[in-house]
């Protein structure tokens, strides 16, 4: 059956670049999560490809050049790779990104305990231009303790960091976490996961890479 577009709700913020939360339709992340627990013990180990101190992190999907680490992959039904694909283009042309070709390259998760986090880093996959991504699957029911500023909550917190310049310009964005969120940004936007504590549950997330062939000439003046 062929595949429709779905509603997208979304919301824009700017740190020189645009981050876009979106919220991921029920039955996607029910599929995600369910996907990602009954194939568990199938899932290829993600960690020798990235930067976190996490020990649980396991692909869903690849599809890159690169396969001395990781063979090429796909646990995820076609309705879920389609609607990555959806919001991704819409990204696209919410930016106004004309002439451009896109490429699905990796789709993991992170199932962080407490002490375990994610350094300030970058995203890339075949190309250096794209965009990454972060969608919250399952949260803890406390962070633990603030060892200090409590009233500025740090523990288990995302962190995106924009380049904007400017006395009024915001430079860093720390979202607020919900089950179904999904933001998107730009592979070159730094971006880290702090550590929490007093807790046994975890912190589960999915980040997926999607590789953008534009032309930047093209594409740098506004609209």
């Amino acid at each position: 059956m062929e595949n429709q577009s779905r509603k997208l709700f979304f919301k824009p913020v700017f740190l020189g670049q645009c981050i876009i939360k979106y919220q991921v339709p029920l039955d996607i992340f029910t599929s995600i999560n369910s996907i990602y627990e009954q194939n568990y013990n199938s899932l290829a180990p993600a960690n020798g490809q990235l930067v976190g101190k996490i020990e649980k992190e396991h692909s869903l999907f690849y599809h890159g050049q690169d396969q001395s680490k990781m063979n090429n992959h796909n646990f995820l039904p076609e309705n879920v790779t389609d609607y990555f694909m959806q919001v991704f283009k819409h990204y696209l042309t919410f930016n106004s990104i004309k002439d451009y070709d896109t490429h699905l390259n990796s789709i993991w998760v992170n199932e962080m305990k407490q002490h375990e986090y994610n350094p300030a880093h970058i995203h890339r996959g075949m190309l250096f231009t794209g965009l990454s991504s972060v969608m919250i699957l399952k949260l803890p029911s406390t962070y633990g303790k603030e060892y200090s500023a409590d009233h500025i909550p740090q523990n288990g917190r995302l962190q995106i960091l924009g380049a904007s310049n400017g006395q009024f310009a915001k430079i860093d964005y720390q979202p607020p976490m919900d089950l179904r969120d999904f933001y998107i940004f730009p592979y070159d936007m730094r971006h880290c996961v702090y550590p929490f504590n007093g807790t046994d549950e975890t912190r589960r997330t999915l980040a997926a890479n999607c590789d953008v062939d534009f032309d930047p000439i093209r594409n740098r003046g506004a609209t």
